[in-house]
């Protein structure tokens, strides 16, 4: 006699379950790198290269205005 298999789950999470999900990964990913100083000197020197780049697009335009 065959040994009688266990049914696999066939619920299939919903968007917003697997939104919620990834939202609360996302949180504590963000604790620790708030925890790490070089990780959060790392990050700060990204965030303002990149403003600075935004910042010398939005001065282009400005005298078109």
């Amino acid at each position: 006699m065959a040994a009688k298999r266990k049914s696999l789950s066939t619920a299939v999470p919903s968007e917003n379950d697997w939104r919620t999900e990834s939202d609360m990964s996302t949180l504590m990913e963000a604790e620790k790198i708030e925890k790490d100083p070089k990780r959060m000197a790392a990050v700060r020197k990204l965030a303002k290269s990149r403003l600075l780049g935004l910042a010398a697009i939005a001065a282009e335009g400005e005298d078109e205005s």
